[in-house]
C-alpha cells in the first residue's frame, strides 16, 4: 500500500502508547527526493523526555529487569520475524524519509538490522562474570550488570541500521532505551517501536521520542535518571554531549565523523580499487562517517585513476529512490545540499580542479552530482574537513612514508583503506594507520561481530561485538568471607 501523505500524523511512543507531545507541537518530515511533506511528527521536548525516562526506569526496575536473560533473548528474536513480515513498509518508509534508494536499503540496511538483532539475542544469556581467587579465605567473583536507562541518539544517514546498533545490545544486556531519532528521519524508528511491542517487549522498554537536538536531545543528556548516552553524529554535537554528561558523570559512547583515506599503490588491482573507491565515496550520496573521501593515489598511476574515477562518477544514475535502477539518491535536506555545494565552491577557490560533477542535479530534490576533485593539496579544506556528501578529493603521494603522512594528517581516526599486492606493505599500513578500522584490498565492509569506532575527532568507545556488551553493562565485585 502506498504511504498516505495526506493523513499521516505520527505521535511519540512512550510507555507502550502513541501519545502527542505535551506541548501539542508537530513538525514536518520531508521526502528529500521530492521536497514534499510525508508526515507531521510530534515534537518531543523536556516534559516528554521526562515521561519517557520515567517509563524506561519503571520498566528497568520492573518487568524487564526481572525477566530471565534467556527470555530477553527470545523477545529479541521475535522482532526480526515481525520486521520480515513488514519489510516492504519499512523499506518504503526509510526510502521516503531519507532519500535512500530502495535497492540499497534491501541490500544493506535491512539485512544488517536483522543480523544485529539475531547476534545480540544470542548474547542475552551469555553475559558472564568471573570467579577470581583473590584470597584463600574468600569467594570473590564478578558479575556484569545492566547500566540502566540508555539514551540512544541516532543520526539521519542510517536511521534503521544505526538505531538497531544501539537498541539490540542495550536490550540484550537488560537495559531499557529512550531512542531519539534524528528529526529528519523519525518514521522507521517509530514503526520499530511498535513492532517491539508486538514482539512482547513490556511497555517502557523501548520509548521513541522524535524531536530536535537542542530540546529533546539536550533534555535526554541532561536528565539525571539517564545512566548512559550513546550518540552517533557530528564531532561538534559530540563535544556538547560530553560537556553536558560530565555534569552528572554519565557514561558516554561517541561515534563521530571521519575523513577516511583510501590509498592506492601501483601494484594494486586497479579495476577493483577504482570500483571500491567510487562506491566508498558515492554510496549513500557520501553521507557515511567512514566514506573514503580522500583518495590517495601514487604519482605513477594518478592520472589513470582520476580518469577512471571520473568515468565511474559520470555513469552513476541519480533519480527516484523508488526506482530499483537508481544508484544514488538525494542528500538529506536543503541545508545539507547547500553545505556540499558550498564546499565544492571552496575547493574550486582553493585551486583544486573538478574532474567530474561539481553541480546540483536537477531542480527538484536535494541531488548533487558525484564529484571528483583532483590537484588537491593536503592542507586544503576539502582535504581536511568532513563534507558528508558525494565529493572525493584525490591527492598524489610519492612513497609509503608520504602516504602515511597524508593519511594520518587529519583530526579524524575512524577508518582507512590500502590497496596493494604486497602483503608486507598491507601489514605495515594496518599497523601505522591511525584508524579504528583498516581495510586492505577492500573498502567499507562492517560486521556486527567486529568492533566499530575511532579516535580523536571520530569519537571514543566501540560499538558492535563484545565491545557493545561492555558499553551497556558495569562490572560488580562480590566478596564473600568464607573463613579460614
Amino acid at each position: 500500500m502506498p504511504f498516505d501523505v495526506q493523513s499521516q500524523i505520527q505521535d511519540l511512543l512512550i510507555d507502550g502508547k502513541r501519545v502527542p507531545a505535551l506541548s501539542g507541537r508537530y513538525f514536518d518530515t520531508l521526502n528529500p527526493a521530492t521536497e514534499q511533506v510525508i508526515a507531521r511528527v510530534a515534537e518531543a521536548d523536556a516534559a516528554d523526555i521526562d515521561a519517557a525516562v520515567r517509563s524506561a526506569r519503571a520498566a528497568f526496575e520492573g518487568a524487564w529487569g526481572h525477566m530471565r536473560a534467556a527470555d530477553r533473548g527470545h523477545a529479541l528474536l521475535r522482532l526480526p520475524d515481525l520486521i520480515r513480515q513488514n519489510i516492504d513498509k519499512l523499506v518504503e518508509l526509510e526510502s521516503l524519509d531519507s532519500g535512500k534508494p530502495v535497492s540499497a536499503i534491501r541490500r544493506q540496511d535491512l539485512p544488517a538490522v536483522l543480523d544485529t538483532l539475531a547476534y545480540y539475542a544470542g548474547w542475552a544469556d551469555k553475559i558472564n562474570g568471573q570467579v577470581i581467587p583473590a584470597r584463600p579465605d574468600a569467594l570473590t567473583y564478578t558479575v556484569r550488570e545492566p547500566m540502566g536507562v540508555v539514551a540512544a541518539i541516532v543520526p539521519w544517514n542510517f536511521p534503521l541500521m544505526i538505531g538497531m546498533w544501539k537498541i539490540a545490545p542495550a536490550l540484550a544486556c537488560g537495559c531499557t532505551v529512550v531512542l531519539k531519532p534524528a528529526e529528519l528521519t523519525p518514521l522507521t524508528a517509530l514503526r520499530i517501536g511498535e513492532l517491539a511491542l508486538e514482539a512482547g517487549f513490556p511497555p517502557g522498554v523501548l520509548n521513541v521520542v522524535p524531536g530536535f537536538g537542542k530540546t529533546a536531545g539536550q533534555a535526554l543528556v541532561d536528565h539525571p535518571d539517564v545512566d548512559k548516552v550513546t550518540f552517533t553524529g557530528s564531532p561538534g554535537v559530540g563535544r556538547q554531549i560530553l560537556r553536558s554528561a560530565a555534569g552528572n558523570l554519565k557514561r558516554v559512547t561517541l561515534e563521530l565523523g571521519g575523513k577516511s583515506a583510501n590509498i592506492i599503490f601501483p601494484d594494486a588491482d586497479l579495476d577493483a580499487a577504482v570500483k571500491a573507491a567510487g562506491s566508498g565515496i558515492f554510496f549513500n550520496a557520501g553521507q557515511v562517517c567512514s566514506a573514503g573521501s580522500r583518495i590517495l593515489v601514487h604519482e605513477k598511476i594518478h592520472d589513470e585513476v582520476v580518469e577512471r574515477l571520473a568515468a565511474r562518477a559520470n555513469m552513476i544514475r541519480l533519480g527516484d529512490p523508488k526506482d530499483s535502477a537508481t544508484a544514488m539518491g538525494p542528500l538529506i535536506s536543503a541545508g545539507q545540499m547547500k553545505r556540499v555545494l558550498d564546499y565544492i565552491e571552496v575547493g574550486k577557490n582553493e585551486g583544486a580542479r573538478i574532474a567530474a560533477g561539481g553541480t546540483r542535479h536537477g531542480d527538484t530534490g536535494y541531488f548533487v552530482n558525484p564529484t571528483i576533485f583532483t590537484e588537491v593539496e593536503h592542507d586544503m579544506r576539502i582535504s581536511q574537513e568532513e563534507i558528508f556528501g558525494p565529493v572525493a578529493a584525490v591527492l598524489r603521494f610519492k612513497d609509503e612514508a608520504d602516504a602515511i603522512r597524508l593519511a594520518n594528517g587529519t583530526s579524524y581516526g575512524l577508518a582507512a583503506g590500502v590497496w596493494t599486492a604486497d602483503i608486507g606493505r598491507g601489514h605495515r599500513f594496518a599497523k601505522r594507520l591511525k584508524a579504528g578500522t583498516v581495510w586492505v584490498n577492500t573498502f567499507g565492509p562492517t560486521d556486527v561481530r567486529l568492533p566499530w569506532g575511532g579516535a580523536r575527532d571520530s569519537g571514543f568507545g566501540r560499538e558492535h561485538g563484545e565491545s557493545a556488551i561492555e558499553n551497556f553493562t558495569e562490572p560488580k565485585v562480590v566478596w564473600i568471607n568464607t573463613g579460614r
